[in-house]
């Protein structure tokens, strides 16, 4: 008899990664904001006064895709562009009240489509995967830092 094989893990991440993606996105449908939005809020309360290059390598989005969204949330109130105290042609990114209000209501979202996510899992088993994903982007991150130097230096040697 032929043997199935399970899904690859870069599959069940990415279908992981989307279904939460989408359940959060219909969870919030009554916060005035888009997805795109909310997930540069998310990321922007945790790294407040980033300029935009900075954000845009953290959302992993072209620089002119976050530009246009900046400038929607911020003639929406979202979000603040401030200069930045050490370049006077550069801004950085501040969220405004309006946003930082509508974060508690996100996390809420947030923490219901992730119980939906792992129920059926026992809290040693919810820990554990947390625990083994941390460890995924981990080593994930040092290969890239890795790789990435080698680049560089194959670049610096021309090999």
């Amino acid at each position: 008899m032929d043997r199935i094989e399970p899904p690859a893990l870069g599959f069940l991440l990415i279908d992981a990664a989307r279904l939460l993606r989408r359940r959060f996105e219909q969870e919030s449908r009554d916060i005035p904001m888009t997805s795109a939005q909310l997930q540069i809020i998310a990321r922007l309360k945790r790294n407040e006064g980033l300029g935009q290059a900075a954000l845009a390598a953290l959302l992993e989005i072209e620089p002119m895709t976050l530009s246009r969204h900046i400038d929607r949330m911020e003639a929406a109130g979202l979000v603040e562009r401030r200069p930045d105290p050490n370049d006077r042609r550069a801004r950085r990114i501040h969220t405004t009240e309006t946003a930082r209000a509508l974060l508690e209501p996100m996390r809420a979202r947030a923490a219901t489509v992730y119980e939906e996510a792992l129920a059926g899992l026992a809290p040693a088993e919810r820990d554990a995967l947390v625990a083994h994903l941390q460890t995924i982007v981990s080593n994930l991150c040092t290969g890239a830092a890795e790789a990435a130097g080698d680049e560089r230096r194959s670049a610096a040697t021309g090999t």
